[in-house]
């Protein structure tokens, strides 16, 4: 773990630590920002690293994604085989990802990324050494796909429960808020260069490159201090994390929340056929309605300043849910498309700062013991959740119609939102300053 230097007494840092101690004053009121903030690039060494590596390497692992599909399309000619593909990474990354955060609990955080990320680089190299030999089996790149997600699986609690160890809970926020930035950044230009890269120089190159990007992630890892977990070492258990969750109600709610908008009101599934009954349109138009919540999360990332005054971390999450919700209730009523976009984008900003607050919560409040655990639970909402609301969305459309299913969808999450906030109303009053799961 990095040592913290004592601030000096005549600092902003060391007046508000003087202040805390005696009471005598307010902290001082962090300073105005319409971009994100950038000060835990600036001030931790280990923190720039890892971000840095973790937006190349993602934008890799969005090339790979595309790049699988597309050649499981090639050879099986069957887009059930491409859906395929989706299930053999859900399943494993729901499976492993409790045991991936007990696993980050027990040993070296430091190692089990690096092993992790090595392991991840190599299957890249797998795959492009199978595109080199003309040796084309679908069944390949099924097996890939669940190994790459049980890598994933365990690199993610690691990674996660990483920051809060590199920076002051207070700049927590901000480092969400840049993370998201690059989640939304891969998603959105990976499949993009993917998709350029294959038509040119076919599927190895982007395998190769992939493995390549990974060489960033690999370097952070490598420069970071040695991670183990604080605390009692020996084994770590999932039941043991899951019944810490059973005792502390503000980390359940960040679970309950998401899982209130992923589930209910997960438009996703519906975009092929909105487009063409609602827009006339193509699969030019399903690919807009598939964007704009991603061009709406990478706002709300970039435009994220304002976050870090904000203390009232419940609060933010239930009025960021229901946003979401209520604007995925307007977008089912909306027939122009440019309307529609923009209602699509709200939401995907709204789910951008709800995900900033929920991960902030879930790091500040959680025993750094813990927190592996509880990433691993948070992977598995994470994943698991538009999965069903996939489901639900599709079920519900062919049972009533899709415009039923989405503004249904929306409106019934900002009802749970409402009634979790009456059932948990410590919620709305969790302040950032003092923690408390």
């Amino acid at each position: 773990m990095c040592e913290q230097r004592p601030s000096a007494p005549g600092s902003p840092a060391g007046r508000w630590l003087s202040s805390a101690v005696t009471g005598t004053a307010s902290p001082p009121q962090p300073r105005r920002r319409i971009f994100a903030d950038l000060t835990p690039l600036r001030t931790s060494a280990d923190y720039r690293r890892l971000w840095v590596g973790s937006t190349i390497s993602w934008l890799g692992q969005a090339m790979t994604a595309l790049a699988i599909s597309l050649q499981v399309y090639e050879i099986t000619g069957s887009s059930f085989s491409v859906g395929l593909v989706g299930l053999f990474s859900l399943v494993p990354l729901v499976a492993f990802g409790l045991y991936g955060g007990a696993i980050a609990d027990t040993v070296d955080r430091r190692k089990l990324g690096l092993y992790s990320s090595l392991g991840l680089t190599g299957l890249s190299l797998a795959l492009a050494g199978a595109a080199l030999l003309d040796y084309h089996r679908v069944w390949l790149l099924y097996a890939v796909v669940a190994l790459q997600a049980v890598c994933g699986a365990l690199n993610g609690p690691a990674r996660s429960a990483m920051i809060p160890r590199l920076l002051p809970k207070e700049q927590l926020p901000a480092a969400n808020a840049l993370n998201s930035v690059t989640m939304t950044t891969g998603m959105m230009a990976g499949p993009v260069l993917g998709g350029v890269i294959v038509g040119w120089w076919g599927y190895q190159a982007a395998y190769v490159i992939d493995a390549v990007t990974f060489g960033a992630a690999l370097y952070a890892m490598w420069r970071l201090p040695s991670m183990l977990p604080e605390g009692k070492q020996g084994r770590a258990s999932v039941v043991d994390g899951l019944r810490f969750l059973g005792t502390r109600p503000n980390i359940r709610m960040t679970f309950f929340s998401d899982l209130a908008a992923m589930v209910l009101a997960q438009p996703r599934a519906l975009f092929p056929a909105i487009a063409v009954l609602w827009y006339g349109g193509d699969a030019t138009t399903v690919g807009l309605l598939v964007a704009a919540p991603a061009v709406g999360a990478l706002l709300g990332g970039l435009f994220s300043g304002w976050q870090g005054r904000i203390r009232s971390h419940g609060l933010a999450i239930l009025i960021s849910v229901a946003a979401w919700g209520l604007a995925v209730a307007v977008f089912g009523l909306t027939r122009n498309l440019w309307a529609g976009l923009f209602f699509l984008a709200v939401a995907g900003c709204a789910d951008t700062v709800s995900m900033v607050f929920r991960t902030t919560m879930l790091q500040a409040a959680t025993p750094d013991g813990m927190r592996g655990r509880l990433q691993g639970v948070f992977i598995v909402v994470v994943a698991g959740g538009p999965r069903l609301g996939d489901f639900l969305a599709g079920t519900a459309a062919e049972l009533t119609s899709p415009a039923v299913a989405v503004t249904g969808g929306g409106l019934a999450c900002v009802l749970v939102v409402g009634l979790l906030a009456a059932r948990w109303r410590d919620f709305a009053r969790y302040d950032a300053r003092s923690p408390q799961a």
